[in-house]
């Protein structure tokens, strides 16, 4: 049959706005979105940034490290590079096997110029120091790329010394599974790096901060980050649930896409995420909703409600801290604990595996009956310094949770 095939395949031609894929993500009500981008608008914004972001040549040998199935990996390592004719490596494993040089060993093999890679591995190889590096030749390096979220300024440094050599830019980009490709971002040696910031917009993109009351604000600012103006690469839809991407994205400030980060504009106008405003987790660079996990550790018999917050990690950046209260006559036990932990994982992925579960005889909540969320990240964290609690119901319920920490978090 080969032998009676033509050596040539006709593409199929499509119109521009016909969809191209779907790809789901957590929404913050814990339902995956299907997020929807469309064949001209997502090839033109994925090729134009990436030639532009990572100053593409024709000699170059470019390495996304993501997965192919995030959307890193959708707009970095396929529709940019392929569109683009970039040589690419192409890489499925962890940073730290079979040794913990695994990165560096790859970037001299094939001589890597360009090394696009997540702050959660950056910080991992941290651990190990210098000498895994010193054994590489990474002087084929040009420039260097973070992705997924913020980098802390430690965490750059490093990079940009010991992996960079103190020679190579560090293109710290900004953007979404909805945003199709980089909105904030440096252009290498062309714009003045910050640790920690993405700098300023792509070209075309018109970001800008608003306050609580849909306001905008002029200078140095904190609040909404929202962008004025669609780019090429915008999502079109929520696949099958149109009605939902406008809400999520448009209805909290008629007028402007809304990405539910928080974000400051220092006074040189460069701009610095500061984090998800709403309830959403950044573990290793993925984002995920408190209430999807919620959900998952109430659908356990043992269970009567469930609040998760964010703690520090040294490595993931975030991770789970998960308190839970039980129904009556049930017993907190490390049994217990590790079927939570194997029903999170279960029903979200490993990613979403908490770290901390706390036994919670009562959670803090005002009089109204809302969960304090902001107290039960404090005694994650061990902060004792709680403000205001004035309109916490039972101030009791503090104390116990302080004196039933996990010692694994104190």
């Amino acid at each position: 049959m080969c032998m009676d095939s033509s050596e040539e395949c006709e593409p199929e031609w499509l119109d521009a706005e016909d969809p191209l894929f779907i790809l789901y993500t957590s929404g913050s009500t814990g339902k995956p979105k299907g997020v929807l981008h469309t064949v001209a608008g997502y090839l033109l914004y994925t090729s134009m940034t990436f030639k532009y972001v990572f100053d593409h040549h024709h000699d170059d040998v470019y390495w996304c490290t993501a997965d192919i199935g995030w959307i890193t990996g959708h707009s970095y390592i396929t529709y940019g590079p392929l569109a683009n004719g970039a040589t690419s490596v192409l890489f499925e494993g962890i940073p730290v096997h079979p040794h913990v040089g695994r990165f560096w060993e790859i970037i001299e093999k094939y001589k890597v110029t360009k090394f696009y890679t997540a702050p959660t591995a950056i910080r991992l190889l941290m651990k190990y120091g210098r000498e895994p590096l010193q054994k590489y030749d990474l002087s084929s390096l040009r420039i260097l790329g973070t992705v997924g979220e913020p980098i802390n300024p430690e965490a750059w440094q490093w990079y940009y010394k010991v992996v960079g050599q103190s020679r190579c830019p560090i293109v710290d980009t900004f953007w979404q599974t909805e945003t199709g490709g980089h909105v904030l971002t440096p252009l290498p040696a062309a714009t003045p790096l910050k640790p920690g910031s993405a700098t300023f917009p792509f070209f075309g993109v018109e970001p800008t901060i608003l306050n609580e009351h849909g306001e905008e604000l002029e200078g140095e600012a904190e609040g909404y980050l929202v962008f004025r103006r669609p780019w090429p690469g915008i999502m079109r839809t929520v696949f099958r649930n149109h009605e939902r991407f406008e809400n999520t994205y448009f209805k909290k400030f008629p007028g402007f896409y809304v990405t539910g980060d928080g974000c400051r504009r220092d006074k040189d106008g460069y701009y610095w995420i500061t984090g998800r405003i709403d309830d959403m987790l950044n573990v290793s660079g993925h984002l995920m909703s408190t209430a999807e996990v919620e959900a998952a550790l109430t659908e356990h018999g043992a269970v009567a409600e469930a609040a998760v917050v964010s703690r520090p990690h040294k490595v993931k950046g975030e991770c789970l801290y998960c308190f839970v209260t039980l129904k009556d006559s049930r017993e907190f036990s490390h049994t217990l604990v590790d079927e939570l932990k194997r029903l999170v994982r279960e029903k979200i992925g490993p990613i979403a595996t908490p770290d901390f579960i706390q036994n919670a005889p009562a959670l803090p909540k005002t009089r109204s009956g809302k969960i304090m969320r902001r107290i039960l990240r404090q005694i994650a964290r061990n902060d004792k310094d709680l403000g205001d609690l004035s309109t916490l119901a039972d101030p009791k319920v503090v104390e116990v949770l302080f004196s039933q920490r996990c010692e694994a978090a104190a």
